[in-house]
């Protein structure tokens, strides 16, 4: 089990000591994007002609006569990808403003990019995006949160190390930042793949999520902090399979359940998948690569994120009026 959260309860402080008394700049609102391969990001930016034509890269999205102004809002009027100075992003060792090239690899992308832009736009303060993910993580087991009961996963612990350590790195790794603070804001997850494919895993999974927010947000020290679900739905409106179905409706479930009214959030993705045909390759399972899909999904997330933090952010002011 982790030892008390001290650091990062201290660098998520309202205001830090290095901020200026006379006109302090509002904390950082900080995000949470975590899961496996499919949080990680397979979508393909740079445009192979010999595989459909490109189609289903980002590069291909924002050049084609029936995409483009869809996705204007990610290239400046040269063409260059934008860089928003009003989101960073920190993703174990790589950090910086948002842009393309925080997927798995730099020449790709997975929901962050679309997750970033949607709260960019929709907060006035500063954003930073903390992002842990590894491929092939399950709940039942890499992520298994204490309450679950039975061993504590290994990324578990790992999730709340990454995140102290991106706090505290965060005056060294952004020059924007000036001893404001940081305040969670929110925590995105996208995971179930693992899960899926094991039934002992696949029977308990509602379980072990309804677990995993309540740990995670007593770890983090923040009841009620905004948590939205994105659908495992790599296979699309024809999936079929019996686990795959069973353990979409788990997590629509938790997002159901009376306890998280209002702070929980599930974003179906089915509708986002795209065939391998329009795609850069044939994984299933990682969206067969297709940036658009993870575009979709990512601001999919940012928007059920942003209907949450009114209230979110009600209850927070209020109970520091009480203490």
């Amino acid at each position: 089990m982790l030892k008390a959260f001290a650091l990062a309860a201290a660098a998520l402080a309202p205001f830090s000591p290095g901020a200026s008394p006379s006109a302090p700049k509002p904390p950082v609102q900080v995000f949470i994007l975590a899961g496996q391969s499919n949080m990680v990001g397979a979508g393909t930016v740079t445009a192979n002609l010999e595989r459909h034509g490109g189609k289903g890269s980002l590069e291909i999205l924002v050049q084609a006569k029936e995409s483009k102004k869809r996705w204007s809002h990610l290239v400046d009027r040269k063409g260059a990808w934008i860089e928003r100075e009003d989101v960073w992003i920190n993703y174990f060792d790589r950090y910086g403003e948002l842009a393309p090239g925080f997927g798995g690899r730099e020449d790709q992308i997975g929901p962050e990019l679309g997750f970033g832009h949607a709260v960019g736009e929709g907060c006035d303060e500063q954003v930073l995006l903390i992002k842990v993910a590894w491929g092939g993580k399950s709940i039942g087991k890499d992520f298994r949160p204490p309450s679950a009961g039975g061993e504590v996963g290994p990324e578990y612990t790992k999730l709340f190390e990454e995140i102290r350590a991106a706090l505290g790195a965060a005056e060294e790794r952004f020059e924007g930042y000036e001893g404001q603070g940081f305040e969670l804001a929110g925590f995105g997850w996208h995971q179930g793949w693992n899960d899926r494919v094991n039934q002992a895993f696949n029977d308990e999974y509602e379980k072990n999520l309804a677990c995993f927010i309540r740990d995670m947000r007593k770890e983090l020290k923040a009841p009620e902090l905004p948590f939205v679900i994105a659908e495992t739905g790599m296979s699309g409106k024809e999936e079929k399979h019996p686990r795959a179905l069973s353990l979409m409706r788990a997590q629509a479930n938790v997002a159901g359940y009376p306890e998280f009214k209002d702070s929980v959030a599930f974003v179906g993705t089915r509708g986002f998948y795209r065939p391998g045909e329009e795609s850069p390759s044939n994984q299933a399972y990682h969206w067969n690569s297709n940036a658009e899909t993870y575009l979709l999904i990512g601001e999919g997330m940012g928007e059920a994120m942003l209907e949450l933090l009114p209230r979110y952010r009600k209850e927070r002011a209020k109970a520091a009026r009480q203490r």
